[in-house]
């Protein structure tokens, strides 16, 4: 369902995560494209979430709603000098904003994308 790449890895290890602390993604309306990932790092799960994958000791969370958007996601990392980050990828997208930060999947209703900004 969701990978992550050995760069990612490293990273999200370096930032806290496995040893009780997990990766949180999830998805919310926003952006010019419809959808964006949110992702952090927290030791608490909330009531409405599950571990969806653990990755070398690494759970992966999410809550319900997200799970039919997290199919297929790759979470990678890059540490070029101008967008470093977390890159996530996925396939099953049907559509992208121009800068990547955020996607749109076909059936999702259509929004007013007139009041939206990549990276909201």
């Amino acid at each position: 369902m969701i990978s992550i790449t050995e760069k990612a890895e490293k990273m999200l290890r370096t930032q806290g995560a496995g040893d009780g602390k997990f990766l949180r993604v999830i998805v919310r309306t926003g952006g010019c494209a419809g959808m964006t990932y949110d992702a952090e790092i927290d030791a608490e799960k909330l009531s409405d979430e599950k571990v969806l994958e653990s990755h070398n000791g690494i759970d992966i969370v999410s809550n319900i709603e997200s799970i039919p958007y997290l199919l297929g996601l790759v979470i990678d990392y890059s540490d070029d000098l101008i967008t470093a980050g977390y890159r996530f990828n996925n396939e099953s997208n049907d559509s992208s904003c121009g800068c990547g930060a955020s996607f749109g999947v076909a059936g999702f209703p259509e929004l007013d994308k007139g009041v939206m900004s990549c990276g909201t």
